[in-house]
């Protein structure tokens, strides 16, 4: 499969470059991005071409990978499924219902295979250990804290203009959804939300299964303080996500494996463009809890 990368920001050149350049099952084709020049020199460092105009791009390859913000990324994967390219996608989808409800809605009618990138989802130790709590049954409470220190560290993405706008709610917020929802069944209901110091936020859940969760999710936690913690507790005791032995890199590797193999069977995969609509659904819903506003048409399960 020939595949394309979309941005080339610090995440496209951390990640994504390197997990497309070694995978063996993918042809990385070409770069696009929204400054030529960084296009440019992250395609010299692999060896492939920079594209100017992200159709030339979409002409030549059969999947796309996308490293941008969640705004660019919604516009640009709708284009690129309409092209029939399959979709390699970051979280959050989307920033908002309606746009991440046009990108499920452009895969679906184009047919292409789709997958985002919930990282904690395909490292190896947390995958499994959630396909294990999600075979068991009785869980009565969840407790999870995904606390960063983005904007009170030295981290790269600390210039983020969306990530400065929108906060830990849709930046960390997916990952701990992305653990909860398979294992303790779907958001009925937002109970409550509350914000902390900064841009900390507070969430309590109700689960379809009958459990509720606790979230505390942070990009300006102390640096010694950072770091992402979930516990389950019910019929079977205590079980707590165990740490990942690995980054980045052989996650998304994972990531583009499941892509390869949802286009070779047709059968979606768990975390396709309309997982990514569920958990963007869920954060608008928590978003509109916390400010007071109204949310475009919110799903039954959170009405």
């Amino acid at each position: 499969m020939r595949i394309g990368l979309l941005g080339t920001g610090p995440w496209a050149q951390a990640a994504y470059a390197p997990a497309l350049a070694g995978h063996t099952g993918l042809d990385f084709a070409g770069v696009w991005g929204r400054r030529p020049e960084a296009a440019t020199a992250l395609a010299e460092r692999y060896g492939v071409p920079a594209y100017d105009d992200v159709d030339a791009l979409l002409a030549d390859v059969d999947a796309v990978a996308v490293a941008l913000p969640p705004s660019v990324q919604a516009e640009l994967a709708v284009r690129a499924a309409r092209a029939g390219r399959h979709l390699l996608l970051d979280k959050p989808l989307a920033l908002g219902v309606a746009e991440a409800r046009a990108v499920t809605g452009a895969a679906e009618r184009a047919g292409v295979a789709s997958v985002v990138f919930f990282t904690t989802r395909f490292q190896k130790e947390p995958e499994a250990w959630i396909d294990e709590q999600a075979a068991a049954a009785g869980w009565f409470t969840a407790r999870a804290q995904w606390l960063g220190a983005v904007f009170t560290g030295d981290s790269p993405f600390a210039a983020s203009p969306w990530r400065r706008e929108k906060g830990a709610l849709w930046d960390v917020g997916p990952h701990a959804l992305s653990v909860l929802l398979p294992v303790l069944g779907d958001v009925r209901q937002v109970l409550a939300a509350a914000y902390g110091p900064a841009d900390t936020v507070h969430l309590v859940l109700d689960h379809a299964a009958g459990a509720s969760s606790t979230l505390t999710l942070s990009l300006t936690a102390p640096p010694a303080a950072a770091g992402a913690d979930l516990e389950l507790r019910g019929e079977a005791g205590v079980s707590l996500l165990p740490r990942s032995s690995e980054g980045a890199v052989p996650a998304l590797t994972r990531a583009a494996d499941a892509l390869l193999t949802a286009h070779r069977t047709g059968r979606p995969h768990p975390c396709d463009a309309a997982f990514g609509l569920r958990v963007t659904e869920i954060l608008a819903t928590a978003e509109a809890k916390l400010t007071g506003e109204s949310v475009d048409q919110p799903p039954a399960a959170l009405a």
